[in-house]
């Protein structure tokens, strides 16, 4: 459970799962294929969590947060991570591919840009979370093509509010670890500074182009006008914290912005689907 990081594995692949009956093709609900497509994406999640623990395994060991993961801590050795790894992954594309190739294909992908580039790239520079919110909103396109075998206008929209979603999401726990972060060597911060003015601004933007953002469910015609005002309440939610968040340049305002974009995506999304056209 801790090696897959269950809860942010949980979080990822409930945007797929959701992102999935959001398309077209999909009319009923087949539980049986819904779990099929929560297990393979979470087989691929877990997979790619389990390498970076591996890979990062020195540096958690220096952060208290992350001291006690079982590779970190030894009591998992590299050799059992990458096992666990190889062998979910390989399961989790073979469960995938039982929806379509092009599924299985973006969760490779999502999985290798995660593992293979955001993972190294915490240590060099802040375009690591660019990097990494590819992956990071890549399960809404995984989901639809699991759904509809082809990339149509809804999956992107839903990738793009998930892309910008994820800038205010992750600068805030990274505000709120710095001193662990910085310890350990990541740079994550927009500003070099770390916990800055800049920092906080940048929040602000990213919540202020999620407003727009959040208007093509409606404007698409993914959804209906119930879920246009409660994303948009949403939205103004999110930039209400962010803003907030530069006001104030404190740690439990950073948090607010933290547990408020915990609160959004389910909302968001639950919302989309209730209302989908």
């Amino acid at each position: 459970m801790m090696l897959i990081k269950f809860s942010l594995s949980f979080m990822v692949v409930f945007s797929a799962v959701i992102s999935y009956l959001l398309a077209p093709d999909v009319v009923a609900y087949d539980w049986s294929r819904i779990m099929l497509l929560f297990l393979g994406g979470m087989l691929v999640t877990g997979s790619a969590n389990a390498v970076n623990q591996v890979v990062e395994k020195d540096t958690d060991a220096l952060m208290k947060r992350t001291a006690k993961r079982p590779v970190a801590s030894g009591r998992m050795s590299t050799t059992e991570g990458w096992t666990f790894a190889i062998l979910a992954l390989i399961a989790g594309l073979a469960i995938l591919a039982d929806f379509s190739w092009l599924a299985a294909g973006l969760a490779l992908l999502s999985w290798f840009m995660y593992a293979y580039m955001y993972t190294p790239l915490k240590k060099v520079s802040a375009i690591s979370v660019l990097v990494g919110a590819v992956p990071g909103a890549l399960p809404c396109l995984i989901g639809w093509a699991a759904g509809q075998d082809e990339l149509t206008i809804g999956g992107w929209v839903l990738f793009g509010i998930q892309f910008f979603w994820q800038f205010p999401h992750f600068w805030a726990i990274a505000w709120i670890a710095h001193k662990d972060y910085s310890n350990a060597g990541f740079k994550l911060m927009p500003s070099v500074e770390g916990p800055s003015r800049y920092s906080a601004i940048q929040s602000v933007v990213y919540s202020l182009v999620l407003i727009p953002v959040g208007t093509l469910p409606y404007l698409t015609g993914m959804s209906g006008m119930a879920s246009f005002w409660i994303v948009l309440a949403a939205n103004l939610f999110m930039l209400t914290q962010c803003v907030r968040l530069y006001r104030e340049m404190e740690v439990k305002a950073a948090r607010r912005v933290m547990f408020s974009s915990y609160i959004y995506l389910p909302v968001v999304l639950l919302a989309l689907l209730a209302d989908k056209l």
